[in-house]
């Protein structure tokens, strides 16, 4: 059996890798949101369900377009749906 010894050294070093790989990540998960949502991308951003984001749509609140026999929104739309709502709740 093999006894390896860490010293403080190894694990600063250890540190500054797992730091520099974090920052490597991070920096490339910072791309563009898409312009365009499907019906499940919204609900998962908005965490709700399918018919709250058919009343959403049916109250005028959302309006998507229907491409096909799908609904897409458009993430500007989305994002000024939630400023409105933060707004409200103060």
């Amino acid at each position: 059996m093999n006894i390896e010894v860490i010293t403080r050294e190894d694990l600063q070093i250890l540190r500054r890798e797992l730091l520099e790989d974090l920052k490597q990540l991070l920096a490339g998960s910072k791309q563009e949101p898409k312009k365009w949502l499907r019906s499940a991308d919204v609900r998962k951003l908005l965490n709700i369900s399918a018919g709250t984001l058919q009343n959403l749509r049916v109250n005028g609140q959302l309006r998507p377009s229907k491409i096909g026999g799908s609904f897409f929104y458009a993430f500007q739309d989305i994002q000024s749906l939630m400023q409105a709502d933060t707004k409200r709740g103060k």
